[in-house]
């Protein structure tokens, strides 16, 4: 465990390649296309959205915060003409189950039971009041498989991250743009994040000028000592929103969490692309 990092966020990293494998991996596109979904972005949208039920589009876009109104639209409620959200489920937790079987091939499963108990243990302590989405996957059905809790309490952990990491923008003022050109100006490149998430030239300009009025950014784009500043109160806010659950935990038990993780997070990580490596930023 990095003493130069806050635990909530060293830990976030190691699970969070667990959970973002299944969108990225051939069994989960596999598993949704049996389902009915279609198309990359009918399985994601339907399966991360389906804990909340058969939603219209604007909670999955208040939920996911980053991905522009109008990409959201063009899959919500639309999949659910595909494929219900219980089925959405089915085929995620299949596709999940099945991408970690193959790529934990060669990792003990005793390690990885070590590190689905403790995920499980932490996600059991979360206090899910105002985070939406952390609350829907918490009430899901224990899988009864390995690799499937594996996955369900890694997803648990990072959704519940991820709504705070979203109030932490909310109260910065930032919207969904912004925090994405932020984080562009940052650590990642601008073709690789924008498409993903759906904004036009237009309304990345737009929100790059807003920055560049609130001091956040230089006309040329480039993040201003202010910008750093606001940046890292996000994150410090993001770590202490996700900090409770670990609070009481002796540093020798994180430690041990952590070394089971490190090399299924590396495997994980290894089939995500390369444009997803730089996670840690803003990045709901």
């Amino acid at each position: 465990m990095a003493d130069l990092v806050h635990p909530a966020r060293s830990l976030w990293w190691l699970f969070e390649p667990v959970h973002s494998l299944t969108y990225f991996s051939p069994e989960g596109r596999a598993a949704f296309e049996a389902a009915g979904l279609r198309g990359g972005w009918r399985g994601y949208f339907a399966s991360r959205s389906a804990p909340l039920g058969a939603v219209d589009a604007p909670p999955v876009i208040a939920a996911f915060f980053s991905f522009a109104p109008a990409v959201v639209e063009r899959a919500v409620p639309e999949v659910w003409t595909h494929a219900s959200p219980e089925k959405a489920l089915a085929a995620r937790a299949e596709g999940s189950s099945a991408a970690l079987a193959r790529v934990l091939e060669h990792v003990d499963p005793a390690q990885v039971e070590l590190a689905a108990d403790a995920l499980e243990r932490a996600a059991a302590r979360l206090d899910c009041a105002g985070r939406v989405l952390a609350a829907a996957n918490a009430a899901l059905p224990r899988p009864s498989d390995l690799y499937g809790r594996l996955w369900q309490a890694a997803t648990v952990m990072r959704e519940h991250r991820g709504d705070g990491h979203v109030a932490a923008l909310v109260t910065a003022g930032l919207d969904g743009c912004e925090a994405l050109v932020i984080r562009c100006a940052l650590d990642v490149r601008r073709e690789d994040l924008q498409p993903r998430r759906g904004w036009t030239d237009e309304e990345w300009e737009a929100a790059a000028e807003r920055l560049v009025e609130r001091g956040w950014l230089t006309a040329e784009g480039a993040v201003t000592e202010l910008g750093r500043i606001r940046h890292q109160s996000l994150e410090a806010a993001t770590d202490l929103a996700a900090a409770r659950v670990w609070e009481d935990y002796p540093r020798s038990e994180l430690d041990r969490l952590a070394a089971a993780l490190k090399p299924i997070s590396a495997l994980c990580r290894g089939e995500l692309p390369v444009d997803l490596l730089g996670l840690p930023s803003i990045r709901p």
